[in-house]
């Protein structure tokens, strides 16, 4: 049976003496992590050969007369943090030789992306409803209960804006998940004013929390501008702006999460525009509001829940011009300014929403794909992977059915 593993982020309601332990868990780690990467770096410059085997070995033998205070901790943290570093220099070597940007790995500071994993494995740790029972450290009471029914991986714990959250990898069969009409398609046109245009006419507006929390965030920034450097009134106001950030971070990520669960129940088949995020928030006047949308990962969550239930999404090249195109007779328009927002084919005199007209250009274009899961549906058989598909307009009236196919 096939399975796939998911991931289930809970937040913890730990005591005083827990936070403690959490806080001495996230600190070890990062220790470890500091000093595998400075030993890394030491063991290259002298002419050796370095890796995260011996590196934990080495750790290992200096643990009992070096660093006495890590043995109260649970063994997992530093190991994990030592294969961490391994990981980092194997992507890294990676990139180097495909090319790509290497991004050599840092060492890490303090309060930026504090975690730890505790456990490491089936049998080290145990759940029982709302609590979890981690080495070393005890019961630990839970927000809520594991939502995903199958087998615990392992145990990850990581700090936000003051709040302790624990994320558990459960693996669950995919024949458990819901089954989809694999002869639904759709275009999704995403966007700033309108977040979400579906080629059915819909349209979804985003919560757009930064815009409505700006004006508290500018205030508490400007607070804790005035304070003193190093004084616990900077640190307290610090910790102010952390934790309105993280509900500005979690009111998207909840839309994000049931607006693409909504749609991926909905559709098989989805047609989605390839955008250069990156170059957009390059304008200075529209940067702020894209950022507050979240193109990157409304898309990214959107393609791995639609593969868990079997369906495909279709990535467009980027260059398609889905919003000048008339969707009922091809004719290509030439200029068409962000500004307007309706405009009519002067070939057909249909007129056109910008918005849907290029959703629906990108459901065609998911259709000419052949993706579609369901071989009656679209013609053949699809993987049920996101693909990307290069799209060019190379003429004034060119048909979306000439789409050639590129795995991702």
């Amino acid at each position: 049976m096939r399975t796939v593993i998911k991931t289930h982020r809970i937040e913890l309601k730990p005591n005083k003496t827990q936070q403690a332990l959490f806080r001495q868990c996230v600190g070890a780690s990062r220790f470890a992590y500091n000093w595998a990467l400075a030993e890394w770096q030491r063991q290259y410059r002298a002419g050796e050969k370095p890796n995260e085997a011996a590196l934990r070995r080495q750790f290992n033998a200096i643990k009992p007369v070096e660093l006495p205070w890590i043995l109260d901790l649970p063994k997992s943290v530093p190991q994990q943090a030592i294969k961490n570093v391994g990981t980092a220099f194997k992507n890294f070597f990676r990139r180097v030789k495909a090319g790509e940007k290497p991004g050599y790995p840092r060492f890490k500071k303090r309060g930026k992306r504090d975690s730890a994993r505790l456990d490491n494995g089936p049998g080290t740790f145990q759940l029982d409803g709302k609590r979890i029972k981690l080495a070393k450290i005890g019961w630990v009471r839970m927000r809520e209960s594991l939502r995903f029914d199958g087998e615990p991986r392992s145990v990850t714990l990581s700090a936000e804006a003051g709040r302790w959250f624990v994320s558990v990898p459960v693996r669950v069969p995919l024949s458990d998940l819901p089954a989809i009409d694999a002869r639904q398609s759709v275009g999704i046109d995403l966007g700033v004013s309108t977040a979400v245009t579906l080629s059915t006419g819909e349209k979804t507006d985003g919560p757009k929390p930064l815009k409505r929390y700006l004006r508290a965030l500018k205030r508490r920034q400007r607070q804790h501008s005035r304070k003193a450097k190093g004084s616990n009134n900077r640190r307290k106001a610090a910790a102010r702006i952390a934790k309105l950030h993280a509900r500005i971070a979690h009111i998207r990520k909840d839309w994000t999460h049931k607006t693409t669960t909504a749609l991926a129940g909905r559709f098989a088949l989805f047609g989605v525009e390839n955008l250069n995020v990156r170059g957009m928030m390059a304008n200075d006047r529209l940067a702020r509001a894209i950022a507050d949308v979240g193109f990157f990962e409304f898309r990214r969550q959107l393609e791995y829940k639609t593969a868990l239930r079997g369906g495909a999404v279709v990535v467009v090249d980027r260059w398609f011009p889905s919003s000048k195109t008339c969707n009922r007779c091809g004719c290509y328009r030439e200029s068409l300014p962000l500004s307007v927002r309706e405009w009519t084919c002067t070939e057909c005199g249909t007129a056109h929403d910008r918005d849907v007209n290029a959703a629906l250009n990108l459901q065609r274009a998911a259709l000419a794909s052949g993706s579609c899961p369901d071989s009656k549906a679209c013609g053949e058989a699809g993987s049920g992977r996101s693909r990307k598909t290069p799209v060019k307009p190379a003429s004034v009236k060119q048909e979306i059915n000439h789409v050639s196919i590129g795995y991702g």
